[in-house]
């Protein structure tokens, strides 16, 4: 499909979504939310993109939803914030839950629904003069896109009700610290940087990694015994697929692994 507020390409196995709205800070409306996740599932769907590196145009990340654009509507504000919310939500779950490991370039500001964003990728890099702030109660809004589930699990119960009711804006180099990011690199390498990265994880295990990537999501709501059953049903599984078989074989030879993403 076309897309006006989103760029998708794909190259090398790297499915690359980049906000493209950069005169308003990549802030998401409707039509980007639906752009977004109709990128999202393609990139579920696809065997041939095996990672996926998720980036915006311009100077900022993303600045957030477009408020501007909810101001405008009036008493049907909440209908429409709904709307969105869900959409934005189905990509976000969708980022999730798939195979492909995610990989956020994180430029600028994040702030809003897109310091939600950039929590939600498997991987975050951020260049050195990137920004972080959740600014929801700023505005007196609450948090959206998986705010209020990743980031108690990353920084830790205080620190998180610091960023959410204190909106303190954090460098780059303090989200590192704080576990927000896993890597700081200057501005001019961070795209150069993140498309290795996925270059590297879409030459790996792809089935491998979504069944990781599922079993640490639930394991922040599993017991411990349920868990345990998914971890033993996945290994199971993975242990005769291609690449488990692969694997195997390539350690026993002593030779490096060449992954199907099977």
């Amino acid at each position: 499909m076309p897309y006006s507020s989103i760029v998708f390409e794909v190259e090398d196995g790297v499915g690359l979504i980049r906000l493209n709205r950069p005169e308003t800070g990549n802030a998401i409306t409707l039509e980007m939310a639906r752009e977004i996740l109709e990128a999202a599932i393609i990139c579920d769907e696809a065997p041939e993109i095996r990672s996926v590196v998720l980036a915006g145009s311009g100077r900022m990340f993303c600045a957030g939803g477009d408020l501007k654009a909810f101001a405008a509507k009036g008493d049907g504000v909440s209908r429409h914030i709904k709307e969105i919310t869900q959409v934005f939500h189905a990509a976000i779950s969708r980022f999730n839950w798939m195979d492909a490991p995610v990989v956020g370039a994180i430029n600028g500001v994040a702030a809003g629904g897109g310091f939600s964003l950039a929590l939600t990728t498997d991987i975050a890099i951020a260049a050195e003069s990137a920004k972080f702030t959740m600014a929801y109660t700023k505005v007196g809004l609450a948090p959206d896109g998986s705010a209020s589930y990743f980031l108690e699990r990353m920084i830790g119960l205080r620190r998180a009700k610091e960023m959410a009711l204190l909106n303190p804006v954090l460098s780059a180099r303090q989200a590192l610290e704080w576990g927000l990011v896993n890597q700081v690199v200057a501005d001019d390498l961070l795209m150069a940087v993140a498309r290795d990265m996925a270059r590297c994880l879409a030459e790996g295990p792809t089935r491998s990694y979504g069944e990781t990537k599922r079993l640490i999501l639930a394991g922040a709501t599993e017991s411990l015994e349920s868990q345990m059953e998914r971890e033993s049903r996945a290994i199971a599984a993975m242990s005769g697929s291609t690449d488990g078989r692969e694997g195997l074989s390539a350690f026993i030879a002593r030779r490096t692994p060449e992954f199907k993403g099977k």
